[in-house]
């Protein structure tokens, strides 16, 4: 067994967010353990690692069987090694109104975007608590702060995670325990989910709300937490404007996203709706990271880049202060001479 790398565990790593993390992982040096449903897409993800020169483990794995984490995490131990960083990102979701869900579609939905994240947190505390070390990453979303039309079952399983999350950090601490549990929630990014969402009494392909994100901005921002665990980190400008707008107007946030959100889901110019639907199946074949909408998404994020070199723009802000301090801070003047001053000096000097 190679324990020269660190071992990193990606839920939902075939597609999408989780297939980019995957990557990014792989060229940081970690050995890599994918767990996911889909055969191919396993198979795909792992040749990614093995191309970058590190071990990789496909373990097929529905999250939301907390029996089947847990034999997942203990296989990984066993033939990686020891599980340094376990990343939380399968989900499941819809876009389709509430009412228009069944109730075992919403259980579904919750089970695997929800229960799953709480199923990999066990399963990988199992293992760290009693070593004394480890990151575990919850992939989090703008959604988890503020609900949106046509996701209630996704929005309200982001939301419990951060009430879940927030519950079980506050018990490390109370055990003084050096485990790290981080948040890192994301904006609008431009994955395959779209075409396997469950969708239902909307007129045209599911689309993510704009502005869209490229997976690898997300990727960086998750393998970076990795490097130097952060609480909770907001990735692009557009979910930092998303949650304060909810905190400061959400009666206004209502009324905006009534009007716009429902159309800003929906993108004719991709018609017809995909068929498929990966809520009670995975989808055949490789869907890799990216989406359709590489056209419009973003590659970049000053915002994200802020994040990574967190210290460079910190002494960046410091020097410019002092440099606007240095212009805007006078000379000291020289007090005037009271009058008579100049005779009392002639009047000693004669």
């Amino acid at each position: 067994m190679d324990g020269e790398h660190p071992v990193v565990v990606v839920t939902g790593g075939t597609a999408g967010i989780g297939r980019a993390v995957v990557r990014e992982f792989a060229v940081r040096g970690y050995d890599v353990a994918v767990l996911a449903r889909g055969a191919d897409g396993l198979e795909a993800a792992v040749a990614d690692v093995e191309e970058a020169g590190r071990r990789g483990l496909p373990v097929p794995t529905d999250v939301a069987d907390a029996d089947a984490v847990d034999a997942a995490a203990r296989r990984v131990e066993s033939e990686l090694g020891p599980i340094s960083v376990w990343v939380n990102n399968a989900f499941t979701g819809s876009i389709t109104f509430f009412e228009d869900l069944s109730p075992d579609e919403y259980r579904r939905i919750t089970e695997v975007t929800y229960l799953g994240f709480v199923n990999g947190t066990r399963a990988a505390l199992r293992h760290m608590a009693p070593r004394g070390r480890g990151v575990i990453i919850q992939v989090g979303s703008a959604l988890a702060f503020r609900g949106i039309p046509l996701q209630a079952a996704y929005c309200g399983a982001k939301h419990a995670i951060v009430g879940f999350t927030e519950a079980v950090r506050t018990e490390l601490r109370c055990r003084r325990s050096p485990v790290r549990l981080c948040e890192v929630h994301l904006p609008g990014v431009n994955t395959p989910q779209f075409d396997e969402v469950l969708h239902r009494g909307i007129a045209h392909q599911p689309r993510p709300l704009a502005p869209v994100y490229q997976p690898e901005i997300a990727a960086r921002a998750i393998a970076e937490v990795a490097r130097r665990p952060r609480r909770s980190t907001w990735v692009g400008a557009s979910t930092v404007a998303t949650i304060l707008a909810n905190r400061i107007a959400p009666a206004l946030m209502d009324r905006y996203l009534a009007r716009t959100a429902v159309a800003g889901q929906q993108e004719p110019a991709h018609d017809p709706p995909s068929p498929g639907t990966n809520t009670w199946q995975p989808p055949a074949g490789d869907l890799g990271a990216h989406g359709e909408f590489d056209d419009e998404a973003h590659a970049h994020s000053p915002q994200a880049w802020l994040i990574r070199h967190r210290g460079v723009a910190l002494g960046a802000l410091a020097l410019a202060g002092a440099g606007v301090a240095a212009i805007r801070v006078p000379a000291p003047r020289r007090p005037l001479a009271s009058p008579g001053a100049g005779r009392r000096r002639s009047r000693r000097g004669s």
